[in-house]
């Protein structure tokens, strides 16, 4: 089986929670010519009213130049790393169940899978336990 796992670098922006509130953002992104792999949105827990979008990848004057209109900017946190290799049944169970025995906390977890090929993407507390979990991800792709 063949693995990759990679950091995603996200720019983030507040959004307003009412219809139109992501596409704001997003309109002005795809005018500049981004091609975005990553687009995730939620409300807020504690603003009413408001909510938070996350992006990637920006790149290019074009691309930044529209991302700072429109109040985007690079965040080091969340900690995302995106997933993704040859599938084969109960992968996830036993991708996530290696990571708990690591004492990984994850902060959030979607994968696909199209092809047989699988993709997602997980979120991670810290650093220190995204690399943990490349690690482990690349030994279970040599098992």
């Amino acid at each position: 089986m063949s693995f990759k796992m990679q950091r995603v670098h996200l720019f983030h922006a507040e959004i307003e929670d009412k219809p139109g509130g992501v596409a704001a953002k997003l309109k002005p992104l795809a005018e500049a010519g981004a091609h975005l792999e990553y687009v995730s949105s939620e409300r807020s827990a504690t603003k009413q009213g408001f909510g938070d979008l996350y992006v990637a990848p920006l790149t290019g004057t074009a691309e930044l130049t529209a991302a700072k209109a429109v109040g985007m900017h690079e965040v080091s946190t969340p900690i995302v790393m995106r997933v993704e290799g040859d599938d084969k049944a109960g992968l996830g169970g036993r991708l996530t169940q290696a990571w708990e025995l690591a004492g990984i906390s994850l902060h959030g977890l979607v994968m696909s899978v199209v092809a047989g090929k699988f993709i997602g993407y997980a979120t991670f507390d810290t650093v220190a336990d995204a690399n943990k979990a490349a690690t482990i991800l690349a030994e279970l792709g040599t098992a």
